[in-house]
C-alpha cells in the first residue's frame, strides 16, 4: 500500500487523481536556477543595473577562465592548507581533551565548567584579541581555526565517551578487559558516532571562521581575493569566488558524509546534543570553581607583579572596572542595545521567511522539488562569503546589516521547519481528510502543533546564529555603534580592557539568548511532557 503523507494532501488545491510525469520530475529542480540565470542575462543585456553592481554572465565566465588559468588555485591552495592544519591540530586536541574528560568524572568536574564558559564566547568575538596577541600573519589564522574546531570536537567526544552504554561498561568490568582492549572494543565504537558528528560540525565552523579571518586580515587566500575584488568593484571575481566556495563546501560536506557512512556502519543512537552530567554533591560542588578561580588569581598576580605588559593583558579587576564603567555611562550598554536591535530585525526578516518557506516545502512536494535543490546549494556557501556582495549591493548601512543577519538566521529555521513538517505522522493526514479540515484549520490544528518541537528548536538555533551574524556584520560593515564595532575600534587603539569587556558582554549575551531560546522551546512545547 502506498504511504499516505501530509505532503500529498491538496492543501491549497482540490483533490483529484495524481499524475506522474518522470521527465517533469527531473526538470523541476532546474527551473529556478535557469529562470534566475535568464533574469540575470536580461538585466545585464538591457542594462537595468550597472555592470559594477551586476556583472554580465559573459564577464563572469571570462573571469572564471582567467582565474582558473592563474591565481585562483594558488589562493585556494593557501586557504585549504590553512584549513587542513587547523583541522589536524584542532581535531586531535579536541579528541584528546574530550576523551580525557569523558573517561574521568573528576577531570570533567574540574575542567568542563571553565571550558564551557570559554566556549560561550563565539569565535568571532576572539578575533580582535587574537589580532593583538598574534598579529595578522599565519599564526592568527591557525589560532582562530583551533578555537572554531576544538569546541565542537571536544563536546561531542565527551558525550560519546561518557555516555557509552552502561551495560557494556559493566560487562567490560566483569571480564576485566585490559585498557587497550577496553579502548578498542568499547570506547572507540561507542564514541565514534558522536565524534564524527563533532568533526562534521567542526569542518563547517572552521571553514566559515577561516573565510571570516581572511576577509578581515589577510594578504592571500580565497577570502583575501574576494576583498581585493570588492575594493576594486570587480564583482565578476566575487561571483567566481562565491561559486568556488559553494562547490567546495558541497564537496566537503559530501566527503565527510561519505567518511561517516564508511566508519560508522552499525546502528547507533543520535548523540549530537550535549546533555548535562550528574549533579554535583558536597565537595563536588566546589570543584568546578577551582580552575577558573586559580586562573583568575594567576592572571591578577601576573598583572600586579608586571610579569606581563598591562597594555597587552590588563588585570581582571581592570576589565571588570571597564565593563562596569561602560554599562554605567551607557557606552557599552548603548552598543549592546544597538546590536540586539539588529539581531531582532534580522531575525524577524530571516526567520519569518525561513518559517514560511519551510512550511511551503514541507507541505508541498512540488515546491520541494522546485525550490529544494537550489536552496540546498545556497546553504553550502559559507555565510561570510556573501559579505563582499552584500556590501556592494546594499552599502555599509543598516539595511546591509539586517540582510546579513537575516541570511544567518534563515537556514536553521527553514531546515528545521521543513523537516518537522515533512516527518509528521501519516495519521494526521488521514484525520484531516476524515474531518474535512480546510487549509487554515489543518495548519492551526494539525501541522503547526505537530511540528512545533522542531520549529522551536530551529528558532533557538536561529537566535544564536542571528546574534553571531550581528557581530560579524558589525566587524565587516563598520558603523557608529554596536558592540562588534566597538571591539574593532578598541583593537585598532590597543584598548585591551575594552576588547575584553566587549568579549565578556558578547559571551554573556549569547548565553542569555541561548537560555531564552531553550525557555521558549520548553514553554511552547510543554504539552508534550504533560
Amino acid at each position: 500500500m502506498a504511504r499516505v503523507s501530509l505532503l500529498s494532501l491538496p492543501l491549497w488545491a482540490p483533490s483529484g487523481p495524481r499524475q506522474n510525469w518522470p521527465a517533469a520530475k527531473h526538470l523541476l529542480p532546474w527551473l529556478l536556477p535557469v529562470g534566475l540565470f535568464g533574469l540575470w542575462w536580461l538585466a545585464s543585456r538591457n542594462q537595468w543595473m550597472s555592470e559594477q553592481i551586476l556583472p554580465a554572465p559573459e564577464l563572469v565566465w571570462n573571469s572564471a577562465r582567467e582565474l582558473a588559468a592563474g591565481e585562483l588555485w594558488s589562493h585556494l591552495a593557501i586557504s585549504l592548507q590553512r584549513l587542513g592544519w587547523g583541522l589536524l591540530v584542532g581535531i586531535g586536541a579536541g579528541a584528546l581533551l574530550g576523551g580525557a574528560m569523558g573517561f574521568s568524572r573528576r577531570l570533567e568536574r574540574l575542567v568542563f565548567p571553565t571550558f564551557g564558559a570559554m566556549a560561550q564566547i563565539p569565535t568571532l568575538a576572539w578575533v580582535p584579541l587574537f589580532m593583538v596577541f598574534f598579529g595578522i600573519g599565519e599564526l592568527l589564522k591557525l589560532v582562530v581555526l583551533l578555537k572554531a574546531v576544538v569546541v565542537p570536537v571536544t563536546l561531542h567526544t565527551l558525550v560519546g565517551v561518557r555516555d557509552a552504554q552502561p551495560r557494556l561498561r559493566e560487562a567490560a568490568a566483569v571480564l576485566r578487559l585490559p585498557p587497550i582492549l577496553l579502548l578498542r572494543r568499547l570506547v572507540l565504537p561507542a564514541a565514534l558516532p558522536a565524534f564524527m558528528a563533532g568533526v562534521r560540525l567542526a569542518l563547517a565552523t572552521g571553514w566559515t571562521s577561516l573565510l571570516a579571518v581572511e576577509l578581515l586580515a589577510s594578504s592571500e587566500g580565497i577570502g583575501y581575493l574576494m576583498v581585493w575584488a570588492r575594493q576594486l568593484f570587480m564583482l565578476d571575481i566575487v561571483f567566481v569566488c562565491i561559486l568556488v566556495i559553494g562547490v567546495l563546501g558541497m564537496a566537503m560536506d559530501r566527503g565527510i558524509g561519505w567518511l561517516d557512512r564508511k566508519l560508522v556502519y552499525w546502528p547507533h543512537p543520535a548523540t549530537a546534543e550535549f546533555r548535562r552530567g550528574p549533579r554535583y554533591q558536597g565537595w563536588q560542588r566546589l570543584q568546578p570553581w577551582l580552575l577558573p578561580l586559580a586562573l583568575l588569581a594567576l592572571w591578577q598576580l601576573a598583572s600586579e607583579h608586571q610579569w606581563l605588559d598591562a597594555n597587552i593583558l590588563p588585570s581582571p579587576l581592570v576589565v571588570l572596572a571597564t565593563t562596569f564603567d561602560g554599562l554605567v555611562d551607557g557606552s557599552l550598554l548603548g552598543g549592546l542595545g544597538l546590536s540586539l536591535g539588529r539581531t531582532l530585525a534580522g531575525l524577524l526578516l530571516g526567520g519569518s521567511l525561513g518559517l514560511g518557506l519551510g512550511l511551503l516545502l514541507g507541505l508541498s512536494r512540488l515546491s520541494e522539488r522546485l525550490l529544494g535543490p537550489t536552496l540546498a546549494a545556497l546553504r553550502q556557501i559559507a555565510i561570510f562569503a556573501w559579505v563582499p556582495l552584500l556590501t556592494a549591493w546594499f552599502g555599509l548601512g543598516e539595511l546591509a546589516k539586517w540582510v546579513f543577519v537575516a541570511l544567518a538566521a534563515f537556514f536553521p529555521l527553514f531546515i528545521a521547519t521543513q523537516r518537522s513538517v515533512a516527518q509528521l505522522s501519516p495519521q494526521l493526514a488521514e484525520a484531516a481528510q476524515v474531518l474535512r479540515l480546510g487549509l487554515w484549520q489543518r495548519l492551526r490544528r494539525l501541522v503547526l502543533p505537530g511540528a512545533a518541537p522542531g520549529i522551536f528548536a530551529g528558532l533557538r538555533v536561529s537566535l544564536i546564529y542571528a546574534w553571531l551574524g550581528t557581530i560579524g556584520a558589525e566587524y565587516f560593515m563598520p558603523s557608529d555603534g554596536g558592540i562588534g564595532s566597538q571591539m574593532i575600534s578598541a583593537q585598532q587603539l590597543l584598548r585591551m580592557d575594552l576588547i575584553m569587556a566587549g568579549m565578556l558582554l558578547v559571551g554573556l549575551t549569547g548565553a542569555l539568548i541561548n537560555f531564552l531560546g531553550q525557555w521558549l522551546e520548553r514553554h511552547a512545547t510543554r504539552w508534550r511532557h504533560a
